[in-house]
């Protein structure tokens, strides 16, 4: 195994940096070192760049989830566009107060 010794990483607000070892198996280690040198960066750049890239990809996979249970929901129970929703609270609205033009 192969240590990158440290990792800075400023996800999610945290300013500044946390120090972390992580042991990765030799073929990736070389990958990513090679990855660092063929785009003239450091391998903690690297290796922060990949972490934020799937913190990010969890992330949106997450909000995908949440967006097709909150559909799923609407569905089962026969939701109604908004424009029509409010356009009936309107209509209800007007019916109990009754009119607010002046």
């Amino acid at each position: 195994d192969r240590r990158v010794p440290r990792l800075a990483t400023q996800h999610a607000g945290i300013l500044g940096g946390m120090k972390v070892t992580i042991n990765l198996p030799d073929a990736p280690y070389r990958a990513v070192k090679v990855e660092a040198a063929r785009s003239d960066r450091s391998i903690r750049d690297v290796v922060d760049e990949a972490l934020e890239a799937w913190l990010v990809a969890a992330e949106e996979a997450e909000d995908r989830a949440s967006a097709e249970a909150a559909l799923a929901e609407y569905r089962r129970d026969g939701g109604e566009a908004a424009e029509s929703f409010f356009s009936s609270l309107a209509a209800e609205t007007k019916a109990t107060y009754g009119s607010t033009e002046g």
